[in-house]
């Protein structure tokens, strides 16, 4: 079995952002805060990585469809609709933890922040589960790139 390359690097970093949040995390309930904040830039640096592969994978080569039997089409569907409402949440509520961690409001960062921690836990989880459903489990569907889609070419 081939693994494609863009999807398994760019989940790789998703994953990475998602194991360096867990380290931030606990580094800052150690008090650690300079060692958090490094590593929060990065878990931010990992994210931004992934969502660049994406992007571009997205744009110029396509979206995989679903591959698998036509049962169970819908059930992925919802589960790829949850994720994709998770990631854009936590994606908001991570730069929202960004700057209110670079301008040292606290009280709103300290408030939000297990908060956004935890979804970005089931965003990463998510994403793999669909990762494994589009290319290890079953084989993708078709792909078709957007600039095909928008030029129907």
């Amino acid at each position: 079995m081939s693994l494609p390359i863009l999807p398994t690097i760019s989940t790789s970093f998703i994953v990475l952002s998602a194991i360096t949040v867990a380290i931030g995390w606990y580094q800052i309930k150690q008090r650690k805060i300079e060692t958090h904040q490094k590593t929060m830039m990065w878990a931010a640096i990992f994210a931004v990585i992934f969502f660049t592969i994406y992007l571009s994978r997205t744009v110029f080569i396509g979206n995989t469809s679903f591959g698998g039997p036509d049962d169970i089409k819908i059930y992925y569907t919802i589960f790829l609709i949850f994720h994709i409402i998770l990631a854009t949440t936590g994606a908001v509520l991570g730069i929202i933890m960004l700057v209110t961690g670079y301008k040292k409001n606290y009280r709103i960062h300290k408030k939000i922040g297990p908060t956004t921690s935890v979804i970005w836990f089931f965003t990463a989880i998510t994403g793999v589960v669909v990762y494994f459903l589009l290319y290890v489990i079953y084989h993708g569907g078709q792909t078709t790139s957007l600039i095909k889609a928008i030029l129907g070419s």
